[in-house]
């Protein structure tokens, strides 16, 4: 297996973050309204345990590394992206992100359900510090690449989960950020759209771009990611080149009767 290690050492990391902890407060039972939740909170009624979600977890990443996160359901992964994209703060420890970072983390985040399609647009340029002006550039490009040329003008909530998942790609993609955080949302879209986004990100890559993914599907790390980080139970288990680290969390993954058996 392969140990964890550093490779972010030859210039200064885009990502830095040094013994981040991020724990939560879970409820042994369930509470119907926030109201009771806090009455019995402020009363000491209410039994709890601490889940670590994120454990004392150190990473450097540099500018043009494509990285991919993979562990287990529960692993830390999107709570590790969250952190980075600065949308959620630790319980201890140091982040740091340089650059103009583009977070895809959950579908619809940042989109307003009640605007139209082309208002989300402008409103999501604004949010990566894109001007008016600049996005009205963009746009043709933005609704032709997203396939929402018939639906542009209709209101968000109308639209299907793939849809939204196009123009938040596409709108993401294309505001050229300096880091672009993905958090399984390659998956919602179909296959012809899936590949244009496979070729849309290799092209971000080669320009020197830098990629933190998160999947399920160790063949999308393979094909995207050179490094991969291996994170279970909120630490770092494996870090390091992508077959080796992927090799060796599918090894895990998969007993070694069904490894046999497929073999």
């Amino acid at each position: 297996m392969p140990t964890t290690s550093n490779p972010a050492t030859r210039e200064p990391p885009i990502i830095d973050l040094r013994d981040v902890s991020v724990r939560y407060l879970v409820p042994h039972e369930r509470v119907p309204t926030f109201k009771e939740y806090m009455i019995r909170w402020l009363r000491g009624g209410m039994a709890t345990e601490e889940l670590n979600a994120l454990s004392h977890l150190t990473l450097s990443v540099r500018r043009g590394e494509s990285v991919g996160i993979i562990g287990r359901n529960g692993a830390g992964k999107s709570t590790l992206l969250k952190v980075i994209a600065r949308v959620l703060r630790p319980t201890s420890g140091t982040v740091e992100v340089q650059g103009m970072v583009a977070p895809l983390l959950e579908l619809g985040a940042g989109f307003d359900m009640e605007l139209t399609g082309r208002e989300n647009v402008f409103l999501n340029g604004a949010i990566f510090r894109r001007s008016r002006a600049e996005m009205q550039g963009r746009l043709a490009r933005i609704i032709g690449f997203a396939e929402l040329e018939h639906f542009i003008d209709a209101p968000l909530r109308t639209y299907s989960t793939g849809m939204v998942a196009r123009l938040g790609f596409a709108v993401a993609s294309d505001v050229e950020p300096e880091l672009l955080l993905l958090d399984e949302l390659l998956s919602v879209g179909d296959l012809a759209f899936q590949q244009k986004c496979m070729a849309r990100l290799e092209e971000f890559i080669a320009r020197g771009a830098t990629l933190i993914l998160v999947s399920h599907s160790p063949q999308a790390v393979l094909d995207l990611c050179k490094r991969a980080v291996w994170i279970h139970e909120g630490r770092i288990v494996a870090d390091g080149p992508a077959p080796e680290v992927v090799q060796a969390f599918v090894g895990d993954a998969i007993p070694s009767h069904q490894q046999s058996a497929a073999s």
